[in-house]
């Protein structure tokens, strides 16, 4: 990375190239990706109310839901763009897949460790006020937070294996246009049904990313190791672990069961409740 500059002379000419060593760097992008989601949050909620009948009518917690669900697909497709360049693009990521380090994506790496530094306080409000608890999102949520944060204070730490996870959130786009069209009352009809296959065939695509980190940290076991502390790379492969063999088959298996059983629009909700990510 080249020498950093000034937050924000340095991110209004979009150089990302910052001191990411710096404590007031790292929190002052943290605290911008909290309150940059947490203002989605809120320009969903008056612009649905303006432009959608659906859901001006709704009980509040599905207006609170329905404004989550868009905020983590605004967030999904900061993903695609990220994760996508990270495998695809970047040559400098491709070539050092341990400890190869970009600016733009310490960047995107603090920014989505604010993100889910909001959804879960947003979860804990949503579930204290409505007394609902989801445990595999919370599991998700907060495992995410703390990955994005431990990789954005990890000094050694490539960048290549935080960003491309975050294409783990593919399918938030398509989840939240699934569980709007079922409150919309078109659950039976043409357009749910083709967005819910994309849904499932992008949670088996989540399935294939999770074999790619495994096979990359793998691979590079010795590397990964000696360039990082062993907190992180426990924490790291805890977490591969958990979404291998527990949290992708069971929301793989949800959605798969969503889209093949009938269901009234109320059900549906629920099971789209459940998991949305």
């Amino acid at each position: 990375m080249a020498a950093p500059r000034d937050l924000i002379s340095a991110l209004s000419s979009l150089d990302f190239d910052l001191d990411y060593s710096s404590w007031n760097v790292r929190l002052m992008l943290i605290a911008g990706g909290f309150g940059f989601y947490a203002g989605i949050f809120a320009l969903i909620h008056l612009a649905s109310l303006v432009l959608f009948a659906t859901f001006r009518p709704l009980p509040t917690k599905d207006k609170v839901f329905w404004n989550s669900v868009a905020t983590r697909a605004s967030f999904g497709l900061l993903c695609y763009v990220a994760g996508l360049r990270a495998l695809l693009i970047d040559p400098v990521l491709a070539a050092d897949k341990i400890t190869g380090q970009q600016g733009w994506a310490a960047f995107i790496i603090l920014i989505a460790a604010g993100f889910f530094l909001y959804e879960n306080v947003a979860l804990f409000v949503y579930n204290f006020w409505f007394w609902t608890f989801d445990r595999s999102v919370a599991a998700h949520h907060i495992t995410a937070f703390i990955g994005c944060f431990g990789a954005a204070i990890c000094s050694t730490a490539g960048h290549y294996l935080p960003v491309a996870a975050l294409l783990l959130e593919m399918a938030t786009p398509f989840t939240c246009t699934s569980w709007i069209l079922i409150k919309a009352g078109w659950s039976q009809t043409f357009i749910w049904k083709v967005d819910q296959w994309i849904v499932v065939h992008l949670f088996h695509c989540r399935m294939f990313l999770t074999y790619h980190l495994w096979w990359v940290s793998l691979n590079n076991y010795d590397r990964l190791v000696k360039s990082t502390t062993g907190l992180y790379v426990a924490f790291f492969f805890f977490a591969l672990i958990s979404l291998t063999f527990i949290l992708n088959p069971y929301w793989t298996y949800m959605k798969t069961k969503q889209l093949l059983t009938v269901h009234s629009s109320k059900e549906n909700g629920e099971i789209s409740i459940k998991k949305n990510d």
